[in-house]
């Protein structure tokens, strides 16, 4: 990278940067890891010759050190778990709503502010590319292009239906009410990947952006429609101010879609993947969160459950990603198997 003409083949320069930024993203956080290490064997020492009245005191800063090291060990294991193809790719989130009419609607809404809580607590960015509101409440499907280090290693455990029961505030009676929704991840595709697109298997439609106004929104057809006609997936974008981005960034969501099914069907693996999601209905669910008549949240693949509904419902999801990552497996027969 030092080298004169390093910047002559950007393409070339550009792949070696990227290889570069995966290669210091491996390495630093065990460098870190390892000052750690040290610095608490030295702190620890230090505590041991201080005097006894000072000893307590000693001893806390040592025990808040010794948590901060187990803190990074984690996060560098589960990095360690994220070796995938394209892990560290930014992801696309989509979530449609399913069974349930205007309460599945309210609770995909419900979802897409849970998920936009997790992605502000690590640091990420999300850029809605496309809405689809409601009829009444809510909203019925909206895709989120979320940008960070490792952003769809950790998302694609979210892939499934999500399942809500609670006394529904649109219901006068107030009865319960079990309301669906689904969460679908991409990967964000580099221009690189080789995935090739008939032009005439796509079908183009223009329309013009949701939103509260400004310039070319509601006054231009900026918005842009694609149907893959072979496979019939539909992606649509609105997020920018011009059509050519907007087809651009619509391009980018099919290719993630068309290049996902691929790799599933190679790894003869699109039962899992997909299958898990299945219909946005009774019995496919991967986890189901009780508002009422008590507060549980818990995942059906793994076991991990809370009763902390509130911090999940703020972003704190983190529990239910690690566990997936882990491999951990759901017990039956648990008293909680039937939420």
């Amino acid at each position: 990278m030092s080298a004169s003409d390093f910047w002559s083949n950007k393409e070339r320069a550009q792949s070696s940067v990227e290889e570069v930024s995966s290669l210091r993203a491996r390495v630093t956080p065990l460098l870190s890891l390892e000052r750690q290490i040290d610095d608490l064997a030295i702190l620890k020492e230090l505590a041991l010759g201080e005097p006894e009245d000072s000893q307590a005191s000693a001893a806390q800063e040592v025990l808040t050190e010794h948590a901060a090291v187990l803190r990074s060990l984690e996060d560098l294991e589960l990095r360690s778990l994220l070796g995938g193809e394209l892990d560290r790719s930014n992801a696309f989130l989509t979530i449609h709503s399913g069974a349930g009419g205007t309460e599945s609607c309210d609770w995909a809404e419900m979802l897409l502010r849970m998920y936009q809580r997790w992605i502000e607590r690590h640091g990420f960015t999300s850029t809605i590319a496309d809405i689809q509101a409601g009829d009444e409440a809510g909203i019925k499907s909206v895709t989120l292009l979320v940008q960070g280090d490792f952003a769809y290693g950790y998302l694609q455990t979210e892939r499934g239906v999500h399942r809500l029961v609670r006394i529904s505030p649109f219901d006068s009676n107030k009865r319960r009410h079990t309301s669906f929704a689904s969460a679908d991840i991409t990967p964000e595709m580099p221009d690189d990947v080789p995935i090739e697109i008939n032009p005439a298997d796509i079908e183009l439609d223009t329309f013009r952006s949701g939103g509260k106004g400004g310039q070319n929104v509601n006054k231009v057809e900026t918005a842009v429609r694609l149907v893959h006609k072979p496979s019939g997936i539909v992606v649509a974008c609105q997020a920018e101010r011009s059509q050519g981005r907007n087809r651009e960034l619509a391009m980018k969501m099919l290719k993630a879609k068309l290049y996902q099914i691929e790799q599933d069907k190679k790894r003869a693996d699109i039962e899992r993947q997909y299958g898990e999601k299945g219909d946005i209905a009774w019995g496919s669910q991967i986890r189901s969160y009780v508002f009422q008549p008590y507060q549980m949240v818990k995942d059906h693949r793994t076991g991990v459950e809370t009763s902390n509904v509130q911090a999940v419902m703020d972003g704190d999801i983190d529990a239910f990603i690690h566990g997936k990552l882990r491999g951990l497996t759901n017990k039956k027969g648990s008293a909680s198997d039937d939420l």
